[in-house]
Formats: C-alpha cells, structure tokens, sequence
C-alpha cells in the first residue's frame, strides 16, 4: 500500500453553495498572470544541493531573480538535499502554511552493528510508528524538552550490510537525525545519519523540483533572450502553496472585503470542499482559482452549507484591496 501524508489521503469534493459566475474584466487566473507578477508572487521548489544552509539558498534565489523578498519553507541542514520551497516577493508569507505541513525523507541510517532484518522492522513498527516521544538535538533552534511527534510511515526501501535506507512521512518538526539516534539506542548497537534527502514538503514533491543553476539560465533567458517558457516552468504561481488544504471559494461581491482582512460569512461562499471541519486550516479562494486569504474554519462543511454564520476567521491575507472592486 502507497505510504502517504496525511492530506494526501483525504479526497475531498466540491459541494455547492449557490450557482455564480464570476467577472472576468476583474482578477485574472493565476496561471495568466504577467512573467513579473508570477515572480514577484510565486513559488519554486528548489533542489537545495549539499553546502548551503536553507536561508543561504533563499538568499541566493532572491539574487536571481532580482527581488527584495523570498522566504523558505522550513530549515533543512546544510548537509541534507532535496525539496525545499522558496517564496518569492509579496507571497513569503505562504511558507507559515507550508512550515506545519507533513514532510517526507529519504534517509540512509549506518548501524554500528548489524542487526537482524526481523528484529529492525519489529522495532520501528513497535517504537517509531505513530505518536513518539523525542528530545530535540542540542543544536537546533527550539526550547530542548522532550515533545510528541507523529510518524506517519517508516518502509524500509534498502538493507545493504550495516546501512540501511528507508523513507519516513512525519509531522513538521521531526527530527529525522535524532530519531535514528534514538533507534539505533533502541536496537542497543547505536546508529547514526549518512545521508538525508527531503522528497516531500506539504504539496511539494520531487516532480517539480528545479535546481538554482536551472533558475539562473531561466531568468537569463527571459531577460536577454525574451524568451519566459523557461521561468514560468520554474516558478509556480503562489496558490501550489495552498494545495495541500481544503478550499472555499467565494462570490466575486465578497472578494474586496476579505482583502480588508473581513472575517468570511457564510453568504459569502459559492463552493467549497468536503471533510472541512471546525480550526481546520483553509484557503479561501476566488471563483478564478487564486488565493485570496487563509483562515481557520469555525463550522464544518455540512454547516457551512447553511445560509448564516461565522464561517472563516480570516488570518493571512494575500490578495491586494482592490483587485475586486466591482464600480
């Protein structure tokens, strides 16, 4: 069976509110945006190589690109590769909802002994399964106390003598180091880390990812050439980074004062997903597909399809005051 993050194995539907049709003089679907829009607002998920730290990779991709701003999606050491979303200009703030979101990893453990296949996998399943217990390393940037986390699947892929490769889904935070420490502590032969490759980060996987050379000759060509097939191909518009949570989309009349940071009432909405339940984390959207806001829910699904109520608190918005402004 196909090990997957916890958002990826709910299948939501559409269910609607109320039939509306949305003004295309106003808004613009994100993928029409202008190639200068789409990279001053967009998304791209970087192949961090080995060497630096995320914040450095965020920094070079901001001198790329030529912009102010950029923001990644939580830190991966300098030594590990692999998935690392960068935001860019106005949109840095679609990481906040991307830093909780499931991660995955591809990881090479060195056994200090061998061990027997047998017993290994009966000692993830029992103690690294589900809800563990772990202690953060003395380096990292949180308070050192001992804090649940949640692994969603350990499979084995790989035994070769004392190492061992295997691929890990866990909640944001984990870390996937010392969780080897503590299993090599656990099989009593001691482990340690040789090599670890994010694959997954929220709804960011390998098949987008875009090495910084890539994004160099990219931006190079779009300049000098005029050419933006490259640079759009990169940057994705910032909306990939709300796909991993339930959506509501709303009337066109209701855009403006959401933008204003206006709580969303249920008159307010056209169509939104199933399964949504109450302090679920969502995307509020326009009938167009972009982004306007995101919120905590404060009914479920069923009640939302009611006609009054407090809907979404809305917390992030990402929408600029006046793009829907109806004369």
């Amino acid at each position: 069976m196909e090990s997957l993050l916890p958002f990826e194995k709910i299948k939501r539907k559409i269910l609607l509110r109320k039939e509306a049709e949305t003004d295309y003089k106003i808004g613009c679907n994100p993928s029409e945006r202008k190639t200068e829009d789409i990279i001053n607002y967009g998304i791209v998920n970087i192949d961090k190589p080995k060497g630096p730290t995320s914040h450095q990779v965020s920094d070079y991709v901001q001198k790329i690109l030529h912009i102010n701003k950029s923001g990644h999606s939580g830190t991966l050491d300098p030594a590990v590769t692999g998935v690392l979303p960068v935001a860019l200009g106005r949109g840095t703030r679609i990481v906040q909802g991307l830093l909780t979101a499931g991660k995955e990893y591809v990881a090479i453990m060195h056994l200090h002994k061998e061990v027997e296949e047998k017993l290994l996998k009966e000692t993830i399943q029992k103690h690294f399964i589900g809800k563990i217990m772990q202690l953060p390393p003395i380096k990292s940037s949180v308070k050192r106390q001992l804090r649940p986390r949640t692994i969603y699947y350990l499979d084995i892929l790989e035994i070769d003598g004392n190492d061992v490769m295997f691929k890990i889904g866990s909640e944001a935070g984990t870390y996937i180091r010392k969780l080897i420490h503590d299993l090599g502590q656990k099989l009593k032969v001691g482990a340690h880390m040789a090599e670890l490759r994010r694959t997954k980060a929220g709804p960011f996987d390998e098949s987008t990812l875009f090495p910084m050379q890539e994004l160099i000759d990219a931006y190079y060509y779009w300049k000098e050439e005029q050419n933006d097939k490259f640079i759009r191909k990169a940057i994705q518009p910032i909306e990939a980074g709300a796909k991993h949570l339930p959506k509501i989309w709303v009337f066109d009349t209701t855009v403006e004062s959401l933008c204003h940071g206006t709580d969303l009432k249920v008159p307010g909405i056209g169509k939104l997903n199933s399964q949504i339940i109450k302090n679920d984390k969502i995307a509020i959207m326009t009938l167009k597909e972009e982004l306007i806001a995101l919120g905590t829910s404060q009914m479920s699904s069923e009640e939302m399809l009611g006609e009054k109520g407090l809907a979404v608190r809305t917390e992030k918005v990402f929408m600029q005051p006046g793009t829907y402004k109806i004369n």
